[in-house]
């Protein structure tokens, strides 16, 4: 990995050209960029949804475990991962004129998907069924996130996609956290009922930027 990493760099410092960057004087700060509309409002969706998602992912093997599918934990990623597939070309499809319809079916399909694994944690063909519905839910969020970004930063864009790589890997080390200690105090059980709290703000985040960030037209 660090050779190709090496390689990498000394080709683009030999390849790509060296274009010149914005005049000082019009340069955004990463200040002022989060205080443009619908910037806050993504970046909360991200930690909430990616944070929710990664107490599970994180943490899929001991809650099976406790389902009694200790064994099966590489056919539920399957379901998953296949699911993904078809949500990633669903948003790749439809993203540019239905951002925001997309947005809130992902987060009720996630909401669907943790309350199946909540009740019905003890059904194997019920956490298949929720696996399938969390990967649709899941595989196109980054594409949405990053969309809504772009669209709401404008010439920021760039910083903004920087605030969202940011929050999102706060949301996966928050995840092994969280879930972990979700798992020591209360148990496996815990977690599907955790998610839907989290699954709940962002639901309620996306609802409010109708305006920017999730908004009801592109701009």
């Amino acid at each position: 990995m660090s050779l190709l990493t090496l390689g990498l760099t000394l080709w683009v410092l030999a390849k790509v050209p060296d274009f010149a960057g914005e005049p000082a004087g019009q340069r955004r700060t990463l200040r002022g960029v989060l205080r443009l509309p619908g910037i806050r409002p993504v970046l909360g969706v991200v930690l909430s949804f990616v944070l929710a998602h990664n107490i599970l992912y994180t943490y899929i093997a001991p809650f099976l475990a406790g389902a009694g599918m200790a064994g099966r934990t590489d056919a539920v990623l399957l379901v998953f991962g296949l699911a993904s597939l078809v949500s990633i070309w669903v948003v790749g499809v439809l993203i540019d004129t239905r951002l925001r319809p997309l947005t809130l079916a992902s987060i009720a399909l996630f909401a669907l998907a943790a309350g199946m694994f909540w009740l019905w944690r003890d059904a194997p063909l019920a956490i298949y069924a929720a696996s399938a519905i969390w990967g649709l839910a899941f595989g196109g969020c980054a594409t949405l996130f990053q969309t809504a970004s772009a669209r709401a930063a404008g010439p920021s864009a760039d910083l903004a996609q920087s605030m969202l790589v940011t929050m999102w890997n706060t949301a996966i080390a928050g995840g092994g956290l969280a879930g972990g200690l979700l798992l020591e105090r209360f148990g496996p059980a815990s977690l599907a009922p955790s998610l839907l709290i989290l699954i709940a703000l962002a639901w309620g985040l996306t609802l409010r930027a109708r305006d920017h960030g999730f908004a009801t037209s592109p701009h």
